[in-house]
């Protein structure tokens, strides 16, 4: 797969994007650096999910611009923009087998060439899928889910990824392999991340950059490192301090 491994990434740009709910609003100003792992976080309700169908083109903005790579795709359709998506949930379809799933990535009419074919073969050797091209999801753990999602961005070869909580529902080893695997697959395309997720611990582990929302908003924005030392922002300090009190209470109603 020697095209994926020279794919580059695109920077994305949101200016004064406004979107609303109803009577929730949301406003974003922020570039995400191109080639960057970005760690997207905040508390629910933050606007972590809108930002990214924002980028996605699942949502129009009110007002404002969204540009990728220097190019305005704020009218463009989600088919037409150069971005891959993973859910929480992988989106896959439970009828289709795991070659399938990810020759989707290629082509939906799954109309694919031996070369489509060669490269999808390539893909779940690379994502630990090799000899199971025939499943369907449900024969699948959750974890192996998820790697058949990552291979069809690996096909998919374009320059922006976003990952919507994607290892959530995942155990904690589970979670660090596939943590690893991101990294990995990042470290050959080199693109653009936005991963959201609500876990300190993962947007250490990959993130070279944090962007924290607040209250519809980019309450701060930098490079990983000035987050994570304990003397990070004020409002992100407060979140994780929140988020692990949570964390304990709920061990304490386990116990």
């Amino acid at each position: 797969m020697s095209e994926a491994r020279t794919a580059r990434g695109a920077a994305v740009q949101l200016e004064t994007v406004t979107f609303g709910y109803g009577e929730v609003g949301f406003s974003f100003d922020v570039t995400f650096a191109a080639g960057k792992i970005t760690a997207v976080m905040g508390p629910s309700g933050s606007g972590k999910s809108t930002l990214l169908n924002l980028v996605a083109g699942f949502e129009t903005p009110a007002s404002g611009r969204v540009r990728i790579g220097g190019k305005d795709v704020t009218e463009a359709p989600p088919a037409a923009r150069p971005v891959s998506m993973v859910f929480q949930e992988n989106n896959l379809f439970a009828h289709l087998t795991v070659e399938q799933n990810v020759g989707l990535g290629r082509s939906p009419s799954l109309r694919l060439s031996s070369g489509d074919r060669a490269d999808i073969a390539a893909a779940l050797a690379r994502t630990g899928l090799a000899g199971k091209e025939g499943r369907l999801p449900r024969e699948l753990s959750g974890g192996e889910r998820q790697r058949v999602a990552l291979s069809r961005v690996l096909v998919r070869r374009q320059p922006v990824l976003l990952l919507d909580e994607p290892f959530a529902s995942l155990g904690p080893s589970l979670r660090t392999d596939m943590l690893d695997l991101l990294c990995a697959l990042h470290a050959e395309q080199g693109m653009t991340v936005l991963f959201v997720t609500h876990q300190p611990a993962d947007a250490k582990r990959v993130a070279d950059d944090v962007v924290f929302l607040e209250n519809g908003r980019v309450a701060v924005a930098g490079p990983a490192s000035k987050f994570f030392d304990g003397s990070g922002p004020e409002a992100f300090q407060r979140y994780i301090g929140a988020d692990s009190d949570r964390s304990q209470d709920f061990a304490r109603k386990r116990t």
